[in-house]
């Protein structure tokens, strides 16, 4: 039987796009509804007792919305809330999961590189989860807290020489380590492809946690017979600054959705 309602997706700011854009080209049927929690971006800098707290109100918005699934398009949540999942009465993905086996499948000599916000990468959430599948794997990782600053700001040209130079700094250990895979452990990571591949070298494989995610509910809800028969319309929703999202939103999806945009009070959800 299908299922027509809609599929929840949150993220502390604007990163989480990077995964909407692959649902909508995997999945052209499916209704969206997106939160993203501007008022209170960056996630990643938080203690993991605060990213908890944020990622419960964030789930109650979604469930207020009907949602038949809620997607965490947020590594900092994915790696130290997923256990919000099991509260939740719907079907719950996270975005390391799908990452850590798309690299773990594409490494050719199990050196992989991992990048994300302070919080993601200290958590190891993406080496435990590489570990089981590929047990002698040796994962280099580093923080880049700036890029989701940068991402947010809009300053994502391959030009740019702030974030070019940026990149190289936090890149360099991971360039240097030799691994031919590197994970962009944050949701707005994709954002800043166009640079981070050209300081990695075309050999290096890129994971896009965005893509990876999207196959899994793809796999998910065709197996469940849950997929929409018809699209109706997406949603955005934020919690601050809704002309500034909607204006990179632009840049991220290659789609105007300046109305679609809504501003709430997530504190009315809890």
């Amino acid at each position: 039987m299908a299922d027509n309602r809609p599929i929840g997706v949150f993220d502390s700011g604007l990163g989480g796009l990077t995964v909407v854009k692959e649902l909508k080209r995997l999945l052209p049927n499916e209704n969206i509804i997106y939160f993203g929690d501007t008022g209170r971006v960056p996630y990643g800098t938080r203690s993991n007792d605060i990213v908890k707290r944020y990622a419960r109100e964030d789930e109650a918005f979604l469930l207020s919305q009907n949602v038949k699934m809620i997607i965490a398009a947020c590594g900092t949540v994915s790696s130290v809330a997923y256990m919000t999942a099991k509260e939740l009465p719907v079907p719950f993905i996270e975005v390391v999961t799908p990452a850590a086996l798309a690299a773990a499948n594409a490494t050719k000599n199990n050196k992989i590189g991992v990048i994300g916000t302070s919080v993601t990468v200290g958590s190891r959430s993406h080496a435990r989860a590489i570990l089981k599948t590929l047990p002698d794997a040796v994962i280099v990782a580093n923080a880049c807290p700036l890029f989701v600053s940068l991402v947010e700001e809009g300053w994502i040209s391959p030009e740019d020489p702030v974030t070019n130079e940026v990149a190289k700094r936090y890149l360099e250990p991971i360039v240097n380590a030799d691994v031919d895979t590197l994970i962009m452990g944050c949701t707005h990571y994709p954002a800043l492809r166009p640079i981070l591949q050209k300081i990695m070298g075309d050999k290096v494989t890129l994971i896009d946690p965005g893509l990876a995610t999207a196959m899994q509910v793809k796999d998910y809800l065709t197996k469940a017979n849950a997929l929409a028969e018809s699209k109706t319309d997406d949603k955005y929703f934020v919690s601050d600054r809704a002309n500034t999202f909607s204006k990179v939103a632009k840049i991220l999806m290659g789609e105007s959705i300046e109305d679609k945009v809504e501003q709430i009070d997530i504190f009315k959800y809890i």
